[in-house]
């Protein structure tokens, strides 16, 4: 064991990047070194803090909506606003109430740094341990697994603050000086070309995937390509990639932190990368997760719900990263109706709503979508398309819409029904419809009411009892390859306009999701005919695939970001049906009921102001 360095960093597992305390060494000096000799003799201690450096990643079903805040900070999802008051901190900052000394419980800056550490650890110092039957492979494997949570956690400090503080190999020696913690920011791009590169030798040491079902959820080389691919097409976006905005944002020693210089390769660098990712997760058995209806034909009802709902073991292969612990209890209770049992205050916005395309494929501002927004269906609406739906949450087998339904709900696409819970929608579990109306079951004029005419229905559990407590459990996606065709789409867009791949992989999203797909010849039932070597248009339908696929996966918002639109979309009022309405009359109007504002700040963490002082070498995020 190396002892040099051991004693001193395992007291700083619990601080923050740049603090330091000498009296608490010196006085648990024998006490910390017996600790980690015991943790790394022994087979389950070593294995036990293996466990403790996976805890940094996140939860993507509650996490990216109550405390990290990708969703909630984007324009998918909206909470109760006045939640704050139950220890929501993203929905003051999301309505714009940020500054540097705002506190974010996930705290990257300080605790991503210290699993980094952590890892590094455990690289320095496992060994085979023969006669616990810790062999040299499983170390080999061990290390590997630890080299790929530190460049994780170093692309989740990347996507967060941009430019960072950076020492890969970092831990603290005994005879450290003050001067070496105090460093100042790395280049956006250097912190990336060495992620990139460790991302990419780790996959040649981690298996695809693991025999042992014990091990769902541990890194993988799948997992190395799926981190690698998204980072270098956020690397490859217009908020870094030579955004002339942030020229001038240099450190102490006046480099540059931004490239100043838009570079066109970095796209091919990224289409490359989804699509390598692409080919080597379908070679071991990943691909879309589809149901089949009664003419076996793909049923875009029960596909795209069960994705979210169904694990591994029971046929899910779509799920590239998963977390296999997460909160999915409390989404399933805050997107419930009240009148159910629910919380009944987090819904979407009038935006996604409005995002979904019609039955034949077209968005809804196109003249020959067949949209109709005002008045009310006069009939029930069943989806019959392709033989029809398995699904079965109207009153019969395949219905999606009741007479009398608002005519902007009807004839919308499977997933708009899969995502939007709606007044007036059946609700299945109680055999009853939806009453938001102020003063009905799902609206009592309080917090935990939707605030906007809407709750969210996506990746939750439609058989949920909230009464009796009964919860399905269900996976946590961090990556799955539905996103990745996307990404490939529009990397390839980007870098090789007109590429038949672009259309190939978008209509793979459209097909599972049963709406018309792209084609280059003539229109008809079962295609739209597009221009592919029109980069704007083509960009324009990949990423209104992008806002409707994905949606409410944490993924949205570093979309609006890295396309440098969320000045746009977010620094204004936003929309939904009238909360105080209490018929129809009053109830379908768009009405804003939230002022959001978004500042060019906002498109990065601020470095907190107390690690500021603390350090002079470092420099505060664009704009702040």
């Amino acid at each position: 064991m190396k002892k040099s360095y051991i004693k001193t960093v395992f007291l700083f597992l619990g601080m923050t990047l740049f603090f330091y305390s000498c009296s608490d060494y010196l006085d648990k000096e024998s006490d910390t070194e017996l600790t980690l000799d015991g943790v790394f003799s022994s087979k389950a201690k070593a294995e036990q803090w293996l466990a403790g450096c996976y805890s940094m990643i996140p939860d993507p079903v509650w996490g990216y909506q109550r405390h990290l805040g990708w969703e909630v900070l984007a324009d998918d999802m909206t909470p109760s606003e006045r939640w704050r008051n139950y220890g929501w901190e993203m929905i003051p900052i999301a309505l714009g109430n940020w500054s540097t000394d705002t506190n974010w419980s996930p705290s990257y800056w300080s605790l991503l740094p210290q699993k980094i550490r952590e890892c590094n650890i455990l690289m320095n110092t496992i060994y085979p341990i023969p006669d616990q039957n810790l062999t040299q492979e499983d170390v080999k494997l061990m290390i590997g697994e630890a080299r790929f949570l530190r460049a994780y956690y170093y692309s989740l400090l990347l996507n967060t603050y941009g430019p960072i503080p950076f020492n890969p190999e970092e831990i603290t020696p005994v005879d450290y000086n003050l001067s070496d913690l105090l460093v100042g920011q790395t280049p956006y791009d250097e912190v990336v070309s060495w992620v990139e590169k460790e991302l990419d030798d780790v996959s040649e040491i981690l298996p695809a995937s693991y025999d042992n079902g014990r091990k769902y959820g541990r890194a993988t080389s799948i997992m190395c390509k799926a981190v690698r691919a998204r980072m270098l097409l956020f690397a490859a976006s217009p908020l870094v990639n030579g955004n002339p905005e942030y020229s001038n944002h240099v450190d102490k020693e006046g480099i540059n932190l931004f490239s100043t210089t838009y570079d066109p390769n970095k796209w091919k660098i990224a289409a490359d990368a989804s699509k390598d990712l692409i080919q080597s997760a379908e070679a071991v058995g990943h691909k879309l997760y589809v149901e089949l209806n009664d003419a076996g034909e793909i049923d875009p009802f029960m596909s795209c719900q069960n994705l979210f709902l169904t694990e591994a073991n029971k046929g899910n292969t779509e799920v590239l990263f998963a977390r296999p612990s997460v909160e999915y209890v409390e989404i399933d209770r805050h997107t419930a109706p009240r009148g159910s049992g629910g919380f009944g205050g987090y819904g979407v916005t009038q935006s996604l709503v409005d995002a979904f395309f019609t039955t034949n494929g077209l968005p809804i501002t196109d003249p020959s979508s067949g949209y109709v927004e005002n008045g009310f269906s006069g009939e029930d609406g069943y989806w019959t398309s392709n033989g029809g739906t398995k699904w079965n949450e109207g009153q019969n087998e395949g219905q999606v819409t009741l007479a009398g339904t608002y005519n902007m709900y009807c004839n919308r696409e499977p997933r708009f029904y899969l995502s939007v819970n709606f007044n007036g929608q059946w609700h299945a579990k109680d055999s009853r419809k939806l009453d938001f109306f102020n003063g009905g079951r799902d609206n009592n004029n309080t917090h935990d009411a939707p605030q906007n005419g809407y709750l969210s229905r996506k990746q939750t559990d439609p058989s949920r009892d909230l009464i009796n407590g009964y919860f399905t459990p269900r996976p946590g996606i961090v990556y799955r390859l539905g996103e990745v065709y996307l990404n490939y789409a529009e990397a390839l867009n980007e870098s090789n306009p007109g590429d038949p791949d672009i259309l190939v992989y978008l209509n793979k999203i459209r097909e599972r999701a049963g709406v018309r797909t792209y084609t280059t010849g003539a229109t008809d039932a079962q295609n739209i005919h597009v221009e592919l070597n029109d980069q704007v248009e083509i960009r324009k339908l990949i990423h209104m695939e992008r806002r409707v696929e994905l949606c409410t996966e944490g993924i949205r918002y570093d979309d609006l970001r890295r396309w440098k639109e969320a000045e746009q979309a977010l620094d204004r009022d936003f929309y939904g049906m009238n909360f105080y309405g209490t018929n129809s009359t009053d109830f379908y109007q768009r009405t804003p009921y939230q002022k959001r504002v978004y500042r060019k700040s906002f498109y990065w963490f601020p470095v907190h102001l107390s690690e500021i002082v603390k350090n002079p070498n470092l420099i505060q995020a664009p704009f702040w």
